[in-house]
């Protein structure tokens, strides 16, 4: 159960950012300068993209430090889905990659 709700979030973390993102790039073009300045805008924006460079920063030492714990591999493809799609796929991603592998090795342990 907890799998299929990760797998769920995966979706909808992709499909609800990227509606935003393809809007953005059909008005602007690949703008970074006007996405920074944007994302910045104001005290509201700001909080927003401050909260996500830190969440991400704690996504990843989570990551790495889960590695080290269960062994997981590729990690790259979940820093990568942070810096492409956002923390709204990253995290429920490597949650649900996280809950196969503790699945994994309590199955091989009994």
């Amino acid at each position: 159960m907890l799998r299929s709700i990760y797998l769920v979030l995966c979706v909808v973390g992709t499909v609800l950012p990227y509606a935003h993102l393809v809007s953005f790039l059909m008005e602007h073009g690949v703008d970074l300068p006007l996405f920074l300045e944007q994302l910045f805008v104001n005290h509201i924006s700001s909080l927003f993209g401050i909260d996500f460079i830190i969440s991400s920063i704690v996504l990843w030492l989570f990551i790495f430090q889960e590695d080290d714990r269960l062994q997981m591999r590729h990690l790259w493809i979940y820093v990568a889905s942070n810096l492409t799609i956002g923390i709204s796929l990253a995290l429920p991603l490597f949650l649900l990659m996280r809950q196969r592998k503790l699945e994994e090795s309590a199955i091989s342990s009994t």
